[in-house]
């Protein structure tokens, strides 16, 4: 016989008045954050501890999430980022063998507050007609004039640096010290995955903290540098576009991912604007315009760069385009050692679709013409 488990009310508010009541799931408390929906049917657990996902309340679309449990291989940083968390279905027992703890045990470790029994279809719905906003889930305070006021003193993502937030604080390094390249890479929210990927293809790396200058990631003697991805408004990291620049004009082979695409853009003086409602998931389609071929992509992104910008612009070239909206998805910069993509090719959406990138950054390496000592 199941055993009963007794679950608290809780409550879901938005900055336009809409109100949900439901059941608390994880922590009790109160949080806020800005709404934003993942489409993805699988992966709950590295979407959680996604550092991209800093500052959000996250909205998983699939009906059932809890089923599979938290596994300790599939974490992307070292805790979950989400602000908070929103499911249709909550299930607190799961049947994966050897999962390690319940989905609503790695949320209270982790101090997520979260709201359960919620028309997820409904809300999704209303965003993608109303556009992000921000909200405020609560199992403790249920009066609507208190969570008012609660959620006005939430800031917008607009403007918003978080890549500090989430950044590491002291740099480390990852991989083999024996491996044939080594890679600065500049993290302003970085998952594990990406850096695995890079160790894979014979990359010995050195993760450097958001603010920390060209000098700096060049005295690790790179064969190149990657920008991860990672939280925030891209326009509100002067440090970190400042840094990008300098790097472009070294002309050393550069890859960005996510937020240091939107960041190789900027610091090529295109700008970012944020999207009505962003675009999160596993099934984005994606063209490649090098190749004609298309790819099924992961994506986490609220912020975009500016078609009308590039399209103007003499050094940016386009090469991925999204085939839903027709954003940009990728651009190369002209006469440099230079690439990025918005989407993450890390992810395994296709599963193996988007792979291709970092062989191609190692090709650059390759490719490099300076002799750096070994």
């Amino acid at each position: 016989m199941m055993k009963y488990i007794h679950r608290d009310p809780a409550c879901l508010l938005l900055e336009d008045g809409l109100f949900f009541e439901g059941l608390a799931i994880g922590q009790k408390g109160t949080t806020t954050g800005e709404l934003c929906f993942n489409t993805s049917m699988t992966g709950y657990q590295e979407v959680f501890t996604d550092p991209s996902y800093y500052g959000q309340i996250l909205i998983e679309t699939h009906t059932h999430i809890g089923n599979y449990g938290v596994h300790p291989s599939e974490y992307e940083s070292s805790s979950a980022k989400i602000a908070g968390l929103i499911v249709k279905n909550f299930s607190h027992i799961y049947s994966r063998h050897n999962a390690v703890e319940s989905l609503d045990s790695f949320l209270q470790h982790n101090n997520v507050v979260g709201i359960s029994d919620v028309d997820t279809r409904l809300l999704v719905g209303h965003i993608r007609s109303k556009g992000a906003m921000n909200a405020i889930i609560s199992s403790e305070i249920f009066d609507k004039k208190q969570l008012k006021k609660l959620l006005k003193a939430c800031p917008p993502m607009d403007g918003l640096e978080l890549a500090t937030k989430v950044s590491t604080i002291q740099p480390y390094f990852h991989g083999n010290p024996n491996a044939r390249y080594r890679i600065a890479v500049l993290d302003v929210g970085v998952k594990k995955h990406i850096l695995d990927c890079l160790a894979r293809r014979d990359c010995y790396l050195k993760v450097f903290p958001a603010t920390a200058t060209y000098k700096e990631l060049n005295s690790f003697r790179p064969h190149g540098f990657f920008i991860s991805n990672g939280p925030g408004d891209p326009a509100a990291m002067p440090y970190a576009i400042q840094t990008v620049k300098e790097i472009l004009q070294a002309d050393h082979p550069l890859f960005g991912i996510c937020l240091g695409h939107q960041l190789i853009a900027l610091a090529c003086g295109v700008n970012t604007y944020k999207m009505h409602h962003g675009h999160r998931g596993a099934n984005h389609p994606v063209k490649n315009l090098l190749t004609g071929k298309c790819q099924i992509t992961s994506q986490n992104h609220g912020f975009c760069v500016s078609r009308e910008e590039i399209e103007n612009s003499p050094d940016v070239v386009v090469t991925h385009v999204n085939l839903n909206d027709h954003t940009i998805e990728g651009v190369r910069i002209r006469n440099k050692k230079a690439f990025s993509v918005q989407f993450h090719p890390e992810a395994s959406p296709g599963p193996h679709d988007s792979f291709y990138l970092f062989d191609e950054f190692i090709q650059l390496i390759k490719n490099e013409d300076r002799q750096v000592l070994v």
